[in-house]
């Protein structure tokens, strides 16, 4: 598999691994970046891992610490008896405070749900982040037929687990697909998302989490940080989403749409959201 300059830069650049206990779970995460500069935390979505932003986080680097962790229930995190964007955020903040050596204040980064996790910490620990990204997070209301199913069926199915690691592999799939997506980073997120248990291979992730992945506008708040909302030409959040979640944050939030791209910006068009992070990271250190 070909792959470009920048993507082997990126995978080349290795990254150190950490362990910190929040709240009882150990939260796993890695770092690229001279420890000291100012903390930027990437946080992946629902059912992913930190792994997802392999070839992103090492072309951040130039002046900040690039931390990427595995929330609770994903990677190689520990397991909750429950989950929620409110524990999610908690680590997000522990993890950034114990990098954070600087004195400056980080700067959150999310996508999916991990923009529902940013833009839960913007709302409660905003005097304490220098700004907070959400890729293509599509915040709207749930319909009242998923909140009672929801609600009926609060233990979801375990994993099916697979008799090798080549057939769990080819199970794996993005929802929703699009033609953009990058193979080869596609291939990378891939290997880090599975893991051997008894009997074969399965996901790494807690399907549990599925219980908890939701952000409803009523939930959103003006923060006490700037907010900035990326979202793909062809994403989950819409231009009408966009709209509803920026007037519930105040009205002057920038919204940056990557074109050619769909839900999954970092396996779609991954330079072009290099750019965009790297400009509000930019525009917010020179404003600290």
């Amino acid at each position: 598999m070909t792959t470009p300059p920048w993507f082997d830069a990126a995978i080349a650049a290795t990254p150190q691994h950490h362990d910190l206990d929040v709240a009882g779970a150990t939260i796993a995460y890695r770092t690229w970046g001279e420890a000291g500069s100012p903390v930027v935390v990437l946080v992946h979505g629902g059912a992913a891992h930190a792994g997802w932003w392999d070839h992103v986080g090492p072309h951040l680097t130039g002046a900040h610490r690039v931390v990427a962790l595995d929330l609770s229930g994903h990677g190689l995190s520990d397991h909750r008896e429950g989950y929620s964007l409110e524990c999610w955020a908690r680590e997000v903040m522990a993890v950034a405070e114990h990098e954070s050596a600087s004195g400056a204040p980080p700067v959150v980064v999310g996508h999916s749900m991990g923009g529902f996790v940013a833009l839960t910490a913007a709302r409660d620990h905003g005097d304490r982040l220098a700004g907070a990204v959400a890729i293509d997070s599509p915040v709207r209301q749930t319909s009242t037929e998923t909140r009672s199913w929801l609600e009926s069926n609060p233990d979801l199915p375990a994993h099916k687990v697979h008799p090798t690691r080549e057939a769990v592999l080819a199970r794996f799939r993005t929802l929703p697909a699009d033609d953009a997506t990058l193979d080869y980073v596609l291939h990378h997120v891939a290997q880090q998302s599975v893991h051997e248990v008894a009997g074969g291979w399965s996901w790494r992730f807690d399907p549990r989490i599925f219980l908890s992945t939701r952000m409803e506008p009523s939930a959103l708040r003006a923060a006490g940080c700037p907010v900035a909302l990326v979202r793909g030409e062809r994403g989950m959040a819409t231009h009408d989403i966009t709209a509803t979640v920026a007037r519930e944050l105040g009205g002057a939030v920038p919204v940056t749409t990557i074109p050619d791209a769909g839900h999954h910006i970092m396996l779609d068009q991954p330079v072009a959201l290099v750019a965009a992070i790297d400009v509000l990271l930019g525009q917010w250190r020179i404003h600290d």
